[in-house]
């Protein structure tokens, strides 16, 4: 038995029937793909920012935490030791911080917010390695004229305590300034620049 009548509206219902059971696995697969492009929770834990309290922090001493997977010191410097940096500006490659390794805040005689404390990415900018904290004196391995600073022991560059590269050595560029700001007076917020200077 042939027709030659097609019933238009079955066919309309299984188009309809089809396209939405199509468009509901499309979505099923399309979700999980574009969610994968979206940063893990891990991975915003390590770029969070970091709350430091350095109601603690004696004159003279170093404090790590890390940001980003990264060390980031804390040092809280004597009047002593501000008045060493102005001194030190002839034997440094970068003293007034032209380039960009610090926050517009930090692009000053101190390169921080507050001039008794410093904050720095402990990372050398020569190949990557951690320098020490030489905070000694004229130590003898580091010439008579050392006011103290940052050594790092890979290839010998050489950081004041503002961070800034001395000339003559391997690191092209003065340490690192993260983003930070200070929440109350003893606690500082790294990764994040504020609202106020």
């Amino acid at each position: 038995m042939t027709t030659d009548t097609v019933d238009t509206g079955k066919r309309r219902t299984l188009t309809l029937a089809t396209s939405a059971v199509a468009a509901v696995g499309a979505g099923f697969v399309a979700v999980p793909f574009v969610s994968s492009w979206a940063p893990s929770e891990r991975a915003k834990t390590a770029g969070a920012p970091v709350e430091v309290d350095i109601s603690k922090l004696d004159e003279g001493r170093l404090l790590t935490v890390e940001w980003r997977g990264k060390p980031v010191w804390v040092v809280k410097r004597s009047n002593k030791t501000l008045e060493d940096l102005k001194t030190l500006d002839d034997s440094l490659r970068d003293s007034a911080s032209e380039n960009d390794q610090q926050p517009e805040y930090a692009k000053n005689a101190s390169r921080s917010r507050k001039p008794e404390i410093l904050v720095l990415v402990g990372i050398c900018t020569h190949l990557g390695c951690s320098p020490t904290f030489r905070p000694d004196l004229a130590a003898a391995d580091l010439g008579a004229d050392w006011k103290g600073g940052f050594f790092c022991p890979c290839h010998g560059s050489k950081f004041d305590l503002a961070g800034r590269v001395y000339q003559g050595v391997p690191a092209p560029l003065n340490l690192e300034v993260p983003p930070h700001y200070y929440v109350s007076d003893n606690v500082i917020l790294i990764g994040e620049d504020g609202s106020a200077a």
